[in-house]
């Protein structure tokens, strides 16, 4: 994604998530195993999305990998003093934005354990703790993975506060696809939304600003709440909640179908956003 929309987005994305797991439930389950185990071995180093680690060799994604890594170094006391507390310590080293109970002990090597958050019995998130590694006193996190947001709970993704659309068929849309949230309280932009579509260079996004709290230089052209929809226009097909998306072969605004009627989303411009 471009500079000026990736800032913007990441603000976009900073709403929709929380900064920890709240209620009870237990961090470790005893689980069932799925149907295919990883059987791989519990190191392999890691270097970015192309190399995950096995971490990223665990996982059971439906598309692509969401998010992978290797951890950082800490300080004697941040680590666990069993592997159940080295997968705690993920938690508080990483701040990760998956589900924080409900993890299952799915393979066990010498110094090494891979936990597992299974849905459907799929590996969505895995987490790869090991003991006592260089910089990295006692037990804690060695690589990390995990699928896309629409492919955990919709408990989750809703208490989180992410907007899953689904497609003609019900499914739900990878967040790299499709997603949408209220914009960043700190920058005063609760009452506007965001929807981006796509990733990379080729995403687009997009502005809902009834009450006018975006500085109008942002935007490609006004918000407008009541238009006609374009006879070029498509449904896309996605969905959420009563919103459906339409969009033209520009793409210079998004089209949002209501039951009260069409609404024009204006493009964001790139190189615009807030501190």
């Amino acid at each position: 994604m471009r500079r000026g929309l990736a800032a913007v987005a990441a603000l976009v994305a900073a709403t929709a998530v929380g900064c920890g797991s709240k209620g009870g439930g237990d961090v470790v389950v005893a689980g069932t195993a799925p149907a295919t185990p990883y059987d791989g071995p519990l190191y392999v180093p890691a270097s970015g999305s192309d190399r995950p680690g096995a971490a990223g060799r665990a996982l059971e994604c439906d598309g692509k990998i969401y998010e992978s890594g290797a951890a950082d170094a800490w300080s004697r006391g941040d680590g666990g003093r069993t592997p159940e507390g080295g997968l705690r310590a993920y938690f508080a080293i990483e701040q990760p934005d998956v589900p924080r109970t409900g993890y299952r002990v799915e393979r066990e090597e010498s110094g090494r354990v891979l936990f597992s958050y299974d849905v459907a019995g799929r590996t969505k998130v895995a987490v790869v703790v090991a003991k006592d590694g260089k910089n990295r006193p006692g037990w804690g996190p060695e690589t990390s993975a995990s699928c896309d947001p629409a492919e955990l709970p919709a408990s989750f993704t809703k208490a989180h506060g992410y907007e899953i659309w689904t497609d003609r068929d019900g499914k739900r849309v990878p967040t790299t696809v499709l997603s949408s949230s209220a914009g960043a309280a700190h920058c005063d932009w609760r009452k506007a939304h965001f929807l981006r579509t796509g990733e990379g260079e080729k995403g687009r996004l997009y502005a809902r600003d009834p009450d006018g709290v975006l500085d109008p230089g942002m935007l490609t052209a006004p918000y407008d709440g009541d238009v006609r929809m374009p006879g070029t226009a498509r449904d896309t097909g996605y969905r959420y909640q009563d919103r459906q998306l339409w969009l033209t072969a520009d793409a210079s605004k998004a089209y949002v179908r209501t039951p009260e009627g069409v609404e024009a989303w204006p493009l964001v411009k790139d190189g615009t956003g807030c501190l």
